[in-house]
């Protein structure tokens, strides 16, 4: 029986757990803020808005770089320094309503958004083990849904404020949180050293398929949905605020739920659920015309984003332990190779017809579901669970 309360007395629990909230917040902010402020204030149009998410997924591409900064610094300092600068790009963000700005902050942000994405994972893999790091994550998931819901509480008190005022506010908890960590980093003593220098092996590349398509099929989402409420549906700031409120409070509740689930009944079937769902979610929002079905459309694939988590405990249990901290680089590298295109792509379907993206997103749900059934059990004594313990 796993002891979660001797888990979450652990310094790098307790480490991770305000970085994420802060890194949440901050990133809810830019989200809640975003679409209204590049309608309504910087006045883009669709076409320039999947500029600006692709220009925004580049820091995910260039994650791999990550593992250079690893032989100068420990994961811990970099989490740090990466929380900081994201902090920083979202309380800019507000002072420069252009395309051109827009740009410009936005990637300063993803910067740091991205590199904590990757060490955040990497640090949890490391420090807990095979049947901790679901429960672990999970809760860190849940914590990631507070940050938000705080943030939205913010937004949702303060719709009337300036712009700038809610960006800073954004910014600010992430800069507070990033100087606090800089003198509470928990020690890395006991863990495996990790390899320098890039990870690639044919073992991984289920790993490596199904992050790549979690990325392009969330990128329809992260991108179309909540543009699709503000654009088409005319959905206020002060709606928006409410649905981020409903989706985070939900998600903040059953989140912890997701680890005992790995558990329990594994990797693959939360994950052959997770596609069906998405799937059949891809095929709605190509027919719906209606906003209140947009918006629950939009929580639902919200929860089904929990269970990605199934893909990062797969790796685990099949990955040697001195790969991960360069492998979580990659993945994440692997994740925005597609999702660079997708929304640049998707802005000049969108200029056509508002369905198109969407239909992309059910290629991208199929491709995934696929994927999910060479997915190996640790029953199969032919799966790579067993041969990674060899």
């Amino acid at each position: 029986m796993i002891n979660i309360q001797e888990l979450k007395a652990r310094p790098i629990y307790g480490y991770l757990k305000y970085l994420t909230l802060a890194q949440a917040a901050a990133f809810q902010g830019w989200t809640a803020l975003y679409a209204n402020f590049a309608v309504e204030i910087a006045r883009i149009n669709g076409q320039e808005n999947g500029v600006v998410q692709s220009i925004k997924e580049l820091p995910g591409l260039l994650s791999i770089g990550l593992v250079l900064f690893l032989a100068l610094a420990k994961e811990t300092t970099l989490a740090s320094l990466s929380i900081l600068v994201c902090g920083l790009g979202v309380a800019a963000t507000g002072w420069f309503p252009s395309f051109p700005g827009l740009i410009f902050w936005c990637l300063i942000s993803s910067f740091g958004f991205h590199y904590f994405e990757a060490i955040n994972q990497s640090l949890t893999l490391q420090h807990f083990e095979l049947t901790e790091a679901p429960l672990i994550i999970s809760r860190l998931r849940s914590f990631t849904a507070l940050g938000s819901l705080t943030m939205g509480l913010i937004i949702f008190t303060f719709s009337s404020f300036d712009f700038r005022f809610l960006f800073g506010v954004a910014g600010f908890i992430a800069i507070t949180a990033a100087l606090w960590s800089f003198f509470h980093r928990p020690s890395d003593q006991g863990l495996t050293p990790q390899k320098r220098g890039l990870v690639f092996k044919k073992r991984y590349w289920l790993f490596y398929v199904l992050t790549g398509l979690s990325g392009a099929r969330r990128q329809i989402f992260t991108v179309f949905s909540i543009f699709l409420l503000v654009e088409y549906f005319r959905f206020s700031l002060w709606q928006m605020s409410l649905l981020f409120l409903f989706n985070n409070g939900l998600n903040y509740f059953l989140n912890p739920y997701i680890g005992l689930a790995i558990n329990r009944v594994g990797e693959k079937k939360l994950l052959t659920a997770k596609y069906l769902t998405v799937l059949a979610i891809c095929v709605a929002y190509v027919f719906c015309d209606n906003p209140i079905l947009a918006a629950g459309l939009y929580i639902l694939d919200q929860l089904t984003f929990c269970f990605t988590v199934s893909i990062r405990t797969y790796f685990q249990k099949i990955a040697a332990p001195e790969d991960i901290a360069p492998s979580m680089a990659v993945g994440v590298t692997v994740n925005h190779i597609v999702a660079v295109i997708v929304p640049f792509v998707g802005g000049m379907m969108w200029m056509y017809s508002r369905r198109l993206p969407f239909l992309l997103g059910i290629v991208f749900a199929l491709g995934s579901l696929i994927m999910t059934t060479y997915m190996k059990t640790k029953d199969d004594p032919k799966g790579e669970v067993a041969l990674a313990a060899k």
